[in-house]
């Protein structure tokens, strides 16, 4: 019974060692969820200064989304489109699109992607930034829902006195998510807008 392959350079692989790290990789990708749910938490050490930390922000985002009606897309990317504050300072948006992308609708990818293009209108003039970045964006099919993304559920979601859903309540549609079929094209539905809310 193989515990490692041979090879040490992937040229030499054989499809035996193939199909045996295939096999170990499938039953990685089932972890993915709990993954990143431990990397939210760890939001909790990294940037401060804010009135909420930023697992609080990623959490509250998400609360409000779901209270408005939003799809479990637009839940769990709103959840997450922070997650790569810690690991990805100067592109978070697009690490965090880059986790998402195979999962949810391309709607949320893109939003996700972007959002910080879109973010920069609220302080880009304090910070010697474009507050019109955004604008590189314009006449995108998703345009409006980025610029609603980001008003409704972003930017405002820095309140320590707002009444957050705790991160067990998130869990189960992260699981859910992160179990579709990478890829699916039933999922991903480009170019196809939902609406934000019910």
């Amino acid at each position: 019974m193989m515990d490692r392959v041979n090879f040490t350079q992937m040229k030499d692989g054989t499809k035996a060692e193939y199909d045996f790290l295939t096999k170990h990789e499938t039953e990685h990708t089932k972890g993915t969820a709990d993954r990143l749910l431990k990397a939210l938490v760890d939001l909790d050490e990294g940037l401060s200064g804010y009135q909420i930390t930023r697992l609080g922000h990623s959490l509250q985002s998400a609360t409000r989304a779901h209270r408005d009606g939003a799809d479990i897309d637009w839940v769990v990317s709103t959840l997450l489109h922070d997650i790569g504050d810690i690991y990805a300072p100067y592109n978070h948006d697009e690490y965090a699109a880059t986790i998402l992308r195979p999962f949810v609708r391309e709607q949320c990818s893109w939003c996700v992607q972007t959002h910080g293009d879109f973010q920069m209108i609220y302080y880009g003039h304090h910070v010697g930034g474009n507050p019109d970045k955004r604008d590189a964006h314009k006449g995108h099919i998703y345009f409006d829902d980025c610029a609603t993304f980001c008003e409704r559920w972003d930017q405002s979601s820095f309140d320590p006195d707002y009444d957050t859903l705790p991160i067990e309540f998130f869990t189960p549609i992260v699981h859910e998510v992160f179990a579709r079929t990478p890829y699916d094209p039933d999922v991903i539905k480009p170019g196809i807008r939902a609406p934000l809310t019910r």
